[in-house]
């Protein structure tokens, strides 16, 4: 890491704490959020990756005067230490050695610790209170975050235009959807619901917009009624004409500063106000609980309905992935001939040119819009870290008989796709072809599952680690998340995983199947491909439905790195199956080269 940028980290470290010192304040917590909780955040709210130098989806620090924390989870073990100087921030796993520990075990008696309750909900804050309560400290909320104060170049707030998104992808009107969202809080016993996640915004309204990279949100707040109407808090520079024209007049716009006076306006006539306190800025839910409002504290009304796709949306969803499925087809091809070609040239294929390439093709597909995150091209010991970033000065070449990692995904206005491959270049060692096996079974067996209703994604997750637990082998991420339709790649609620996940799997979720194994130093394998829970008829002797999943991804498989005296006849079955698919979609989109290339790349095996 150059000097330059160590200086530069210490620096801003030590600026905040002269604020912090300043504001009568013995530490701070820096969450890498926004106000609406999000993955993806504008650059003005990256507080956590501008003071520490990580740029992962997910972190937070903390920050006391005489020392400090970054916590990341299992993705970016690797990567935190790669970003960060280890002088200024101790390395911590988010899950194993979680923050309120950390600040149970270093705040002492009397400290102040600032936080910005803008940033975390009510249920990450009274985690943290207990920390540093059980230390003998004080969390105290602050009215301006003190890390503004001293970002003397911070980026202004996003302000880009909002589209309407025409009923025709979204299958269902904006008055539809809210007076089903003012049922289900009529049955919560709630006047209103206020709405902080964007991606809940722009479902109910049908409405998309620019102001973050790779997801077509608007950043906005909304409380919706039980009559079906909403207020839509949003920048009116935000909101054009087309969009306003599509909105009906149950819709009132007013602008962001006017939420907290119209919060405490419903909380004095003593409405009883749903909250999700998982998800909710803390700032929002005290200011209700202060000034009077009946907190129903549940789950944002609008994530179970959007995440359960209609058909409308279903059948978009299928239709990209044929589409992105060929544009995926003709990068492969390109990058498993030229890389072999160009390995050991003065012209390698780099990490970068392979990003760069894919989305050309992606570029030419219709209906593009954007990537639906940064492609992760990682190659060798680069693939080993699951979010790997590559950017000019981290590209590496593409090495033979290396693997190489791309995880990649494409905005299209009829749905969102997210898949990765992993390839040899060139010829794997025995021990790639088993471990990439095994991730290919468990990838299948998941695939092939057949569950009851009521059944959560915790509960079939083993089935995608099974193999790799036989050998001793596991990855430290989760199994599958949910995927949004012209909407955010990573979506809730629903997902398979370790951790608790009580929501469970229904009819039209749409979700990724993604096991991978990953050697540090050497070289990561995923394979992912995105599912869509769907009914299978009733369990036998019982009057209960039964569901499975339809793959939806469309691309080979590279059978160079597979093993078949490892596998089961059945999955041989779905690994040829699936590849006869593949070929019958994919071949009337593919010039005769590619139809070649891919009829040979899903031979049977």
């Amino acid at each position: 890491m150059p000097e330059s940028v160590i200086d530069g980290h210490a620096s801003r470290l030590n600026a905040l704490r002269e604020q912090l010192k300043k504001d009568g304040f013995d530490g701070f917590v820096i969450p890498r959020t926004d106000e609406h909780q999000g993955e993806y955040v504008p650059p003005q709210a990256q507080r956590l990756a501008w003071l520490s130098g990580f740029t992962g989806s997910a972190g937070l620090a903390v920050t006391l005067l005489d020392r400090a924390a970054i916590f990341v989870d299992g993705r970016y073990t690797i990567q935190v230490r790669q970003e960060v100087v280890e002088d200024l921030f101790a390395y911590k796993h988010l899950i194993d050695e979680p923050a309120h520990e950390w600040l149970s075990e270093n705040v002492k008696a009397g400290m102040r610790i600032a936080y910005d309750p803008w940033l975390q909900s009510e249920n990450q804050i009274n985690i943290l209170r207990k920390g540093v309560e059980k230390a003998g400290g004080e969390l105290v909320a602050v009215e301006s975050n003190p890390a503004d104060a001293v970002w003397r170049d911070q980026p202004a707030r996003p302000c880009t235009k909002s589209m309407p998104y025409d009923l025709k992808y979204a299958g269902k009107s904006s008055r539809e959807k809210r007076e089903e969202i003012g049922k289900l809080l009529d049955a919560s016993d709630a006047d209103c619901a206020v709405l902080s996640l964007p991606d809940s915004v722009a479902w109910l309204l049908n409405v998309r917009g620019e102001d973050v990279d790779h997801t077509p949100l608007v950043l906005s707040f909304a409380v919706v009624h039980a009559d079906g109407s909403v207020q839509w808090f949003v920048d009116g520079g935000k909101v054009t004409s087309e969009t306003l024209s599509a909105l009906d007049n149950q819709v009132e716009v007013a602008e962001p500063d006017a939420l907290e006076s119209r919060l405490i306006a419903f909380a004095q006539k003593g409405k009883s106000v749903l909250v999700d306190p998982a998800t909710c800025p803390e700032r929002i839910t005290s200011l209700l609980e202060k000034n009077g409002a009946k907190l129903v504290r549940a789950m944002d009304p609008v994530m179970k309905p959007k995440a359960r796709k209609n058909d409308t949306e279903l059948n978009g969803i299928r239709a990209a992935h044929i589409r992105d499925g060929a544009a995926m087809v003709q990068f492969l091809k390109w990058v498993t001939e030229n890389a072999i070609e160009r390995a050991g040239t003065d012209n390698p294929v780099t990490e970068m040119e392979a990003a760069d390439k894919l989305r050309s093709f992606r570029e030419d597909v219709p209906m593009f819009k954007d990537l639906s995150f940064d492609t992760i091209s990682g190659a060798g010991p680069n693939g080993a870290m699951c979010h790997y970033k590559v950017s000019n000065e981290s590209s590496i070449s593409l090495n033979m008989n290396e693997i190489f990692l791309i995880d990649s995904g494409g905005q299209f206005l009829d749905g969102t796709t997210d898949i990765t491959r992993t390839i040899i270049i060139g010829s794997p060692t025995e021990e790639m072809k088993d471990r990439f096996t095994r991730v290919l079974m468990g990838h299948i067996s998941l695939a092939m599952a057949k569950f009851p209703k009521g059944t959560n994604g915790m509960q079939l997750d083993s089935l995608a680690r099974r193999p790799l637990w036989d050998a001793g082998l596991d990855f430290d991420h989760g199994t599958g998340h949910g995927v949004g339709c012209f909407l955010g790649v990573h979506e809730g609620p629903q997902r398979i995983a370790k951790a608790s996940s009580p929501v469970a799997l229904e009819p039209g979720m749409f979700l990724s199947n993604e096991p991978g194994y990953y050697k540090a130093g050497e070289y990561g394998i995923r394979i992912e491909n995105l599912i869509i829970v769907r009914d299978a008829g009733k369990m036998i002797g019982l009057d209960i439905p039964l569901y499975d999943f339809e793959t939806v991804t469309l691309c080979p498989i590279d059978l160079r790195l597979v093993e078949p005296s490892i596998m089961s006849a059945s999955e041989i079955k779905w690994l040829n199956d699936y590849h006869a698919w593949v070929r019958e979609e994919l071949t009337p989109l593919l010039d005769a080269e590619h139809q070649a290339w891919l009829q040979a790349a899903t031979k049977s095996i």
